[in-house]
């Protein structure tokens, strides 16, 4: 399991504070960094854009991005860590969406996660397939990947 306080300690040592975008998660990874005592000093904000509208309005997620690609997808995930850190004081943003159950479809399973990083270096996006492990499943696999991405960056 990644520590959140390595995260946020990697974090101060670069100078750099952390900035989320959360759909599947509902603002769980936000909250595994918070949870350290001494965060404010390296964690800014978390967003949790549940809805298409809320990524449009508070990440800046192009409509015509959604319509070509949908939302669980890589060039989503790249949208909202950009529009993370552009609409922060972050210098490192994460993002997530995914399909955490129950449900899904054949194109887009159940368990399908789209990742995305945005810092100095620019963006990066991955797509774990998490499998059918149920809700509190996928969503816990989520966040120990997002904070896992986050410490790789960092580091």
């Amino acid at each position: 399991m990644t520590d959140p306080a390595e995260v946020l300690a990697l974090a101060r040592t670069r100078g750099v504070m952390i900035a989320t975008a959360e759909s599947c998660t509902g603002g769980l990874i936000i909250g595994r960094l918070t949870d350290v005592p001494g965060s404010s000093d390296a964690v800014d904000r978390g967003f949790v854009t549940y809805s298409n509208a809320a990524k449009i309005q508070m990440l800046g997620i192009r409509p015509e991005t959604l319509d070509a690609h949908g939302a669980v997808s890589e060039e989503i995930a790249a949208e909202m860590a950009s529009g993370a850190l552009a609409n922060s004081q972050a210098g490192i943003a994460v993002a997530v969406t995914g399909i955490a159950g129950p449900g899904g479809s054949e194109h887009k399973p159940e368990g399908r996660v789209c990742f995305g990083i945005a810092d100095s270096r620019g963006v990066r996006t991955e797509t774990v397939e998490f499998g059918p492990l149920g809700r509190a499943q996928v969503r816990a696999a989520t966040v120990e990947h997002a904070l896992s991405l986050l410490k790789a960056a960092l580091a």
